[in-house]
């Protein structure tokens, strides 16, 4: 059986931490921990022509990822100044305009999207028409959407949420997102009334919602629920989490695995996660099964 495949599209960056910079991105963070659970994954971004630019590629490429689809021009790679708070959650000023603002659509990006088993995308890389506009068209080609919607102020809107949510096939949202979004249509239930609220209005295939430490639920488009409730674990940092988590899912989701296993190992590998340094660790099964004993 042939290699399952994705592509990120959105922003790579570099987390600039009391610690040091660590590269990130949470689509970034996506591709790279698909790519080491076993999928082929590909990201579509762009970054500048500067020192920090050569060193996404790098560490993209020290990775296996393909930087085929890493355009490069005249902005600066993005950064993010990062504070954590004493458990170790991140609040994130994020500079602008950088690279990524301004990926445009190229022939070698749609041919990549139209070959792959799923994109994924979030709302943060579409805050510059470019960006958004290249991400809109792209969509169009794509077999199967996954929308992280990764809402950061101020840098999103209703409208832009919506436009998202109309596209997608699958959401992962977390917990907070999930009463926030669902208010704006009045809808103010627990959150399996406002999962199934929001997976009814956008006919969904499904729906994520993740809740920290806590674990996470899925609902398909049929109403079946699957869920977790996470393992506990000593938190180093929370960067990253939720991406690992995301591409445990969609790992296990396009490789056939019914949806209260996939969740069951993203939640694990995602607290692992959550007790390392920084959104990348290098993940080993024996790291996982750690977790899930």
């Amino acid at each position: 059986m042939s290699k399952k495949n994705i592509v990120c599209f959105g922003e790579v960056l570099w987390d600039l931490l009391p610690t040091g910079k660590i590269a990130g991105g949470a689509p970034m963070n996506v591709a790279v921990h698909a790519n080491q659970l076993g999928l082929d994954a590909i990201m579509i971004s762009a970054v500048g022509d500067d020192e920090l630019g050569e060193g996404i590629t790098s560490f993209l490429s020290s990775r296996g990822l393909s930087v085929s689809t890493i355009q490069k021009n005249e902005y600066q790679t993005g950064i993010v100044e990062v504070t954590l708070d004493a458990k170790g959650s991140p609040s994130y000023e994020i500079i602008q305009p950088v690279a990524w603002d301004f990926i445009r659509l190229t022939e070698n990006a749609k041919k990549a999207v139209q070959v792959t088993d799923a994109l994924v995308f979030g709302s943060l890389a579409l805050r510059n028409e470019v960006s958004k506009n290249t991400l809109f068209a792209l969509q169009a080609e794509a077999k199967l959407k996954v929308l992280d919607i990764n809402l950061r102020k101020p840098f999103y809107t209703s409208e832009l949420a919506d436009e998202l949510f109309k596209v997608a096939d699958i959401v992962k949202v977390n917990d907070e997102e999930l009463e926030m979004i669902c208010a704006w249509y009045g809808q103010t239930g627990d959150e399996t009334a406002n999962a199934k609220f929001l997976k009814e209005r956008y006919q969904l295939k499904g729906i994520i919602v993740t809740r920290g430490g806590n674990g996470a639920f899925f609902i398909d488009e049929n109403n079946e629920f699957a869920e977790h409730q996470g393992f506990k674990v000593t938190v180093n940092d929370t960067i990253g989490s939720g991406d690992s988590f995301l591409a445990s899912f969609i790992t296990k989701w396009l490789n056939g695995e019914k949806p209260a296993e996939a969740l069951k190992f993203a939640c694990a590998v995602g607290a692992f996660v959550a007790t390392q340094k920084g959104a990348t660790p290098v993940i080993s099964e024996e790291d996982i099964l750690k977790i899930m004993n």
